[in-house]
């Protein structure tokens, strides 16, 4: 543990306060900075500037001013982790800073001061927020004791900022932040026949809000839908145990809790190893408890795993490629699937580009099934050569839409229909009708839209039924 973190982690309880753990980060180009109205035991505001990794810190008992006149105290406190420029909610009472927390404003901030001392020399520093701007000073005058002073520059009586009483990442006052955290805040939270989801506000999405307890809901209410593509098949998930801005990492092997079961088998470095796979929505809904968000599965059944069912095409686009021109690519590998007599399915990827997905009842074998995939992409690239490729290296790409055939090989992995993706925002890989290609984005459909859209037709309701 980094040394400045320590004083950081030794004064909280994280199996009582949803604060993030202090882990050092490797700092980015742009420094951040955050400002969090805190009403602990005495109102204040606390500045955090980034530096070397952790957020530099300050409690300001009146806030920030406009005015140069006014000369706020600012006490320099503990360093804090990168990611706490996220928390907003709860601190437990009895807990060190308890209280509720708001992300009142942030940005990027230079500094002014050449290699700036943040233990006892003064700090000139730029704020680029989006409400506070402009040149300001922090000015050093007993042990931790600093003065707070707007600089004169354009930014001088900008505004009044008083007027600002909501969370600039949620649009939330303290009241409504302080109730909400009381309806969902309780350490664990029974849902599907007693399941615990422990820290249930664990904040896992920003914008929107998103927290632990919203994705076990959402994962409760598709499983009628994700259920059928999701168990029994091998899989790997991410998981995210420090919420947002912590370490992501795939997961694919054993733990034991209800519905999940262990499949033993040869890997292809020709080792035994216990992968797993879910039986019921039990298991779907443990894997949340265990910090597993976002679901991706193997291509064939646990009881045939060497003879695969589901083929999958992931229409990977050049970063620039304008999205007209990636629907017109679904719609020819589409056109190719239908010559081939194939049935074929359509769902967003949550990400840049749309899923294909053709149910397979034969009974090739891996090599097969991959050779197969293949020449489907190959076709398609032999047709328009210049729109699409079918060779992954990245430099092969340039305005070509890749289609990643790549999937559909012994081991890999596509993610699953209705999994949520841990990207910028709380996407899905949702399952949409064909008709729906031109009105809906490859990131179109968020948690909240997904459950709107249960209450219609299931566009892949015969997926299952399909022989061929």
């Amino acid at each position: 543990m980094a040394n400045n973190l320590k004083k950081y982690n030794a004064k909280r309880n994280f199996k009582k306060t949803k604060e993030p753990i202090g882990k050092e980060r490797k700092p980015i180009k742009q420094l951040r900075f955050v400002i969090q109205h805190h009403l602990a035991r005495r109102d204040h505001y606390d500045l955090r500037l980034e530096w070397l990794g952790t957020l530099k810190s300050w409690a300001v008992p009146k806030g920030p001013s406009y005015s140069p006149k006014d000369k706020r105290l600012a006490v320099q406190v503990e360093d804090h982790p990168l990611s706490y420029r996220n928390f907003e909610g709860t601190i437990p009472k009895g807990e060190y800073g308890g209280g509720t927390v708001m992300v009142w404003d942030e940005g990027y901030w230079e500094p002014i001061t050449k290699n700036p001392d943040f233990q006892k020399g003064e700090i000139k520093f730029i704020l680029k927020g989006k409400r506070l701007k402009g040149s300001w000073t922090l000015v050093p005058f007993k042990e931790d004791n600093y003065l707070l002073i707007k600089e004169k520059d354009e930014y001088v009586d900008y505004t009044n900022i008083s007027k600002y009483t909501t969370s600039i990442k949620t649009g939330r006052t303290m009241d409504e932040i302080a109730n909400n955290e009381k309806k969902k805040n309780k350490d664990e939270i029974d849902i599907v026949d007693g399941i615990t989801i422990t820290h249930p506000n664990k904040l896992i999405f920003t914008n929107p809000t998103v927290t632990k307890l919203d994705i076990a809901k959402y994962y409760e209410q598709v499983a009628p839908r994700m259920l059928p593509f999701l168990k029994n098949r091998l899989i790997s998930t991410i998981r995210l145990p420090q919420g947002v801005d912590g370490d992501k990492f795939f997961k694919k092997h054993l733990e034991k809790h209800p519905g999940i079961k262990k499949k033993k088998f040869i890997n292809d470095s020709k080792q035994k190893e216990d992968y797993y796979y879910i039986t019921n929505v039990d298991g779907l809904i443990n894997e949340v408890q265990m910090n597993s968000y976002e679901y991706h599965i193997w291509g064939s059944n646990v009881k045939n795993i060497e003879k695969p069912d589901m083929m999958v095409f992931d229409l990977d686009p050049d970063e620039k490629m304008p999205l007209a021109k990636v629907r017109e690519g679904v719609r020819d590998l589409k056109k190719v699937l239908d010559e081939l007599k194939l049935t074929s399915f359509l769902k967003t990827s949550g990400g840049k580009g749309y899923h294909i997905v053709v149910p397979i009842n034969s009974i090739a074998n891996w090599e097969d099934f991959r050779t197969v995939a293949q020449n489907i992409a190959k076709l398609l690239e032999q047709r328009y050569p210049k729109k699409y490729v079918s060779n992954m290296r990245k430099e092969k790409r340039k305005n070509k839409i890749f289609i990643d055939w790549v999937r559909n090989t012994r081991s890999a992995t596509s993610v699953a229909p209705y999994s949520v993706r841990l990207r910028k925002k709380a996407y899905v890989s949702m399952p949409i009708a064909w008709n729906e290609l031109d009105n809906i984005k490859p990131n179109g459909i968020t948690i909240e839209d997904a459950i709107k859209r249960l209450r219609r037709k299931d566009p892949w309701d015969n997926f299952f039924d399909i022989k061929q």
